[in-house]
């Protein structure tokens, strides 16, 4: 009997950490603001992500109330505003505010108190900061007042992707519950285990095959974004180099799985064979 509780215990461990682990990183990485903002943050340091959205801002810029006649005047400094845009000092905190107004749109509830949200029916980036940011430079360069809009919003996916986000905000954070659920099957099992080498031993082989299968999921789920298209040059390239820096942040995860593995069946093997070698010694 004890054998067998201590085998379905090591079992379900290993189901609930299965599930447990994706959604935490899930929540951690994509789901909470700050985890978002410090994944999606190095994209701005690509230079041709860089030029490509700095293009596109400037190009969202309303020059309506310039006068006709200094129109071709002001071509030339909206063309030297989007090369000369990811060098300004703000960038740096502007591409920052750009991804909490995009987070805060595609991942905040939609009720009345989320009025952002409310106007984003897919996943969205507001490059309204960036926006802002260029119009300030094209003011001190013509002395012509230019008023940025408070969003300037680029689709980056479908109306479908807006609801997986939705059920991520609603079941990741449950990853927490399932880890300690695992933790304590875990625990059962060892106390429960005639033998608690094999406990350990099942344990750091389970964690090697989720790293494996971890593995595949993260590479079919990044092939399936990657073959959605938007219709936007700029969003897909968001969407590469944002699924790009995603795929390798969740390999470190997987590695620790594996090393977490690979050390629990080591630990297991010698516990298990100490027992032996004292039985031979009294002989």
């Amino acid at each position: 009997m004890r054998t067998f509780v201590s085998a379905a215990a090591t079992v379900l461990a290993v189901l609930l950490a299965a599930v447990a682990v994706p959604a935490i990183w899930l929540d951690r990485s994509i789901v909470q603001e700050q985890g978002f903002v410090e994944l999606a943050a190095p994209l701005g340091r690509n230079p041709e992500f860089q030029q490509g959205l700095a293009a596109a801002a400037i190009g969202t810029i309303d020059t309506s109330a310039v006068p006709g006649f200094l129109s071709d005047l002001v071509r030339p400094v909206l063309e030297n505003a989007a090369a000369s845009l990811t060098g300004l000092p703000g960038y740096p905190a502007a591409w920052e505010e750009t991804l909490r107004k995009s987070h805060r749109l595609s991942f905040a509830g939609t009720d009345a108190n989320n009025p952002e949200a409310a106007s984003a029916s897919s996943l969205t980036l507001d490059v309204a900061p960036l926006v802002a940011l260029g119009s300030e430079e094209i003011s001190r360069a013509t002395r012509l007042p230019l008023d940025p809009p408070e969003q300037t919003l680029i689709n980056v996916g479908q109306p479908e992707h807006k609801e997986w986000t939705e059920r991520l905000r609603t079941f990741a954070p449950a990853g927490y519950l399932l880890a300690g659920g695992s933790a304590v099957a875990l625990l059962l099992a060892l106390v429960a285990a005639r033998r608690r080498w094999t406990v350990l031993v099942a344990a750091g082989v389970g964690a090697l095959l989720l790293a494996a299968l971890w593995t595949l999921g993260a590479q079919a789920g990044s092939a399936a974004v990657l073959a959605t298209d938007s219709g936007n040059e700029v969003a897909n390239m968001f969407r590469n180099e944002f699924v790009a820096a995603a795929s390798a942040d969740f390999q470190t995860w997987t590695l620790a799985a594996a090393i977490t593995g690979g050390v629990l069946v080591l630990v297991g093997i010698v516990a298990g064979l100490i027992p032996r070698k004292r039985a031979r010694v009294t002989r």
